[in-house]
């Protein structure tokens, strides 16, 4: 029972490391480094760190078959690369608030591809859910406005759509390898074939720092990021999987709008309008209609 509270409280506490991030992100984020090369010290960072907590932790044993090789390559190329990639360059054009609410059309997206993919049973409440929440993704996205937070929100959205969808689409690939071997196993080869894939594209925008013009503040950001948003927020998420199912964990992303829309206005200036609220009720509707389980008899 103690170590399933610890669980939750670990799940919140990547749910808040989440959400704060939409916004601390921006502190730096296009303007002392864009999104690119942010993502490959994110990743570069990532990688270190879980190989050499691998190699503390004695897991580095464990043998991967060479089939699930393909698999993992395809896991660190949605899983982290096209999904790490998409995430900050659609951030770094969007609104926080905006980025949290299009984040949450992931669990509509992952019935989806699981329809298609698993060939899992398609209800009306999961069909018409589907359509609901895609509808207030794509009202957000035609209805973004340039603000101060965001320079093109409507490009910035969509790119975060795909994010999502990416994610989606890495949770179900990545399944059966969790079943096979160690979260952590996993999570190590994903980040490194991710990192391999993003360092072409980000390589030049890190050469292109100016690191004389970050203050400490923006080392605490850059660290905020690698260290909490990445490593930890990751290793927790593998600590409440031995605990808790995939469910009750995927079940927290539904609190990120909310903590990162109060977190973007109360510290960062941000207002919520209309058309985020009406965007917000239609995404949530279908969150909840794809969720809704026919009772058994």
């Amino acid at each position: 029972m103690q170590s399933r509270r610890i669980a939750h409280l670990a799940v919140f506490a990547v749910t808040l490391i989440y959400a704060g991030g939409f916004s601390i992100s921006k502190i730096i984020m296009p303007s002392l480094i864009e999104a690119r090369g942010f993502i490959l010290l994110r990743v570069l960072a990532g990688t270190i760190l879980f190989w050499l907590f691998f190699m503390l932790k004695g897991k580095n044993n464990e043998k991967i078959e060479k089939k699930d090789f393909i698999r993992l390559f395809f896991c660190g190329v949605f899983g982290v690369a096209t999904n790490q990639l998409f995430f900050f360059e659609g951030l770094s054009r969007t609104t926080p608030v905006h980025a949290s609410l299009m984040m949450l059309t992931a669990p509509i997206l992952i019935v989806l591809m699981a329809s298609v993919i698993l060939k899992e049973k398609f209800s009306w409440n999961k069909g018409l859910g589907i359509f609901i929440g895609l509808v207030g993704a794509f009202f957000l996205i035609y209805k973004g406005k340039q603000t101060e937070l965001g320079s093109n929100p409507a490009l910035g959205d969509f790119l975060v759509f795909i994010n999502a969808a990416s994610y989606s689409l890495y949770l179900i690939l990545v399944k059966p390898l969790m079943a096979k071997y160690s979260p952590l196993s996993v999570i190590r080869w994903v980040f490194l074939f991710g990192a391999l894939i993003v360092l072409p594209f980000g390589l030049s925008q890190v050469g292109d720092v100016d690191w004389s013009l970050f203050t400490s503040e923006s080392y605490w950001v850059l660290a905020y990021v690698l260290i909490a948003m990445t490593f930890f927020a990751y290793l927790w998420n593998v600590f409440a999987m031995k605990q808790l199912s995939p469910t009750v964990i995927g079940s927290y992303i539904y609190l990120q709008p909310l903590l990162a829309s109060l977190i973007a206005i109360l510290f960062f200036g941000e207002t919520m309008t209309w058309v985020k609220a009406i965007a917000g009720v239609l995404i949530f509707s279908g969150v909840y209609l794809v969720s809704i389980k026919k009772k058994t008899v």
